[in-house]
């Protein structure tokens, strides 16, 4: 018996898919050709020489040098979170499930206020801070700090649900051959996951140099010190400098699109690995 959604009539599909396209076209599709149109609208030589300026250099070195720190502390984390949760059983094991998944749920300007009301002059923290002459709100740690919690789960949330489904069979085997714990890390779990792996750091990188949120109510909006290029976009705008503020946007838009294709290449490629990592 055919399935019901593959028997619906010619004109149905063709409305479904009409519908799907046009909606993408409209939410997805023109937005990123207008950033592109509105920073080339006045020449390739203005464009550029947006990316000269002083303070759009030191927006896209602090959105490297953010990027560089979190997402490999994320990629630590979400190993060792995923290892501990997939291959063990201890008690909290459910409680540290839902911690992983907590900044999915929470605004990501509500988890930059919990860090001012941790570190800020009139923080919990704030004063021993201040004792020690050390910085976090305001500063490049603060935003470091923003940007890992808002993105630790993308790894981790790509590994459970993939070492839960392949289990401890190869690892005991290995064990049992005498191999060490490192050793069986790096040549069988490691191996087994490495293309999800790969697709989590790219969704982790993505949305660290595009975080926005959480990174606003922690930098302070220093010109040239703390503002990362989605900060910097929103200056340039509220200063109607359309041109260089849509040039930035164009890098972010550039990394969004480099992002897909890699997701799309990796999905082609090893669909099936990353659809059991999807399952749960």
């Amino acid at each position: 018996m055919r399935n019901g959604a593959l028997s619906e009539s010619p004109a149905v599909r063709r409305t479904l898919i009409a519908l799907a396209v046009g909606f993408l076209a409209l939410f997805l599709v023109l937005p990123l050709a207008a950033i592109f149109a509105e920073a080339l609208r006045r020449g390739v030589d203005l464009f550029l020489a947006a990316f000269t300026e002083p303070d759009t250099q030191a927006a896209i070195g602090l959105t490297l040098l953010v990027a560089a720190i979190a997402v490999p502390l994320n990629l630590l984390f979400g190993i060792s979170a995923a290892w501990a949760v997939a291959k063990f059983e201890f008690p909290g094991k459910s409680l540290l499930v839902t911690l992983i998944d907590l900044p999915f749920s929470v605004s990501p300007v509500v988890s930059g206020l919990v860090f001012v009301l941790l570190f800020g002059a009139k923080g919990l923290l704030g004063p021993l801070i201040d004792d020690w002459d050390f910085k976090i709100i305001f500063a490049v740690p603060g935003i470091v700090l923003a940007t890992i919690f808002v993105t630790f789960p993308f790894i981790a949330r790509e590994l459970i649900p993939l070492m839960q489904e392949q289990g401890t069979a190869e690892e005991e085997a290995a064990l049992t051959l005498g191999a060490s714990g490192l050793r069986t890390f790096l040549t069988v779990t490691l191996p087994n996951v490495r293309w999800a792996l790969l697709y989590g750091v790219l969704l982790c990188n993505a949305r660290a140099m595009g975080e926005f949120g959480a990174v606003s109510v922690v930098s302070g909006h220093i010109r040239g010190l703390t503002n990362t290029m989605p900060l910097h976009v929103e200056i340039l705008y509220n200063e109607y400098n359309f041109v260089a503020a849509f040039a930035v946007a164009s890098l972010l838009a550039g990394l969004a699109l480099v992002t897909l294709v890699a997701k799309s290449f990796l999905e082609r490629r090893y669909g099936d690995q990353l659809a059991r990592a999807h399952r749960h």
